[in-house]
């Protein structure tokens, strides 16, 4: 399958950053079912739109969330799925009391986060290394 590129412009450049995040309740616990998954995609989806930021596939299942989000460049990794976690936590645990009285915090501290796109790392690196190879650059450098 081919992946679409879609750049995003902002003022001094053009980017494509993708970020695949996955965050768990506290204790892995099973509390994302029901209204909760329903509401909860509703806040990542009402986050998303405030930041400008591009949902491609949000998946809750009852102990995790995985979120494949286009963001600006200025956000970090730590920026993004915290915007989220942050938000979400607060909300979902004044909506939903059961949430307060099971768990100390909805959310485990941590995450997971990793870089997406449309080109993998070896293709860049492959493209990086063989800079000087290529026909224009050789002429640059004086190379017949």
């Amino acid at each position: 399958m081919a992946v679409t590129r879609k750049v995003r412009r902002f003022s001094g450049g053009v980017c494509d950053l993708g970020l695949h995040v996955v965050w768990c309740p506290k204790y892995r616990r099973p509390v994302l079912d029901g209204r909760v998954a329903q509401r909860l995609d509703e806040l990542i989806r009402q986050k998303a739109d405030e930041h400008g930021w591009e949902i491609v596939t949000l998946e809750t299942m009852p102990d995790r969330v995985h979120l494949f989000v286009r963001h600006d460049p200025k956000s970090s990794a730590s920026y993004v799925a915290n915007q989220f976690k942050g938000f979400t936590s607060r909300v979902l645990r004044e909506e939903f009391p059961h949430l307060k009285s099971r768990m100390p915090t909805l959310w485990s501290s941590s995450y997971f986060a990793a870089s997406v796109g449309a080109v993998s790392a070896a293709t860049v690196e492959r493209y990086i290394d063989t800079q000087w190879e290529r026909p224009q650059k050789k002429r640059e450098r004086g190379v017949p």
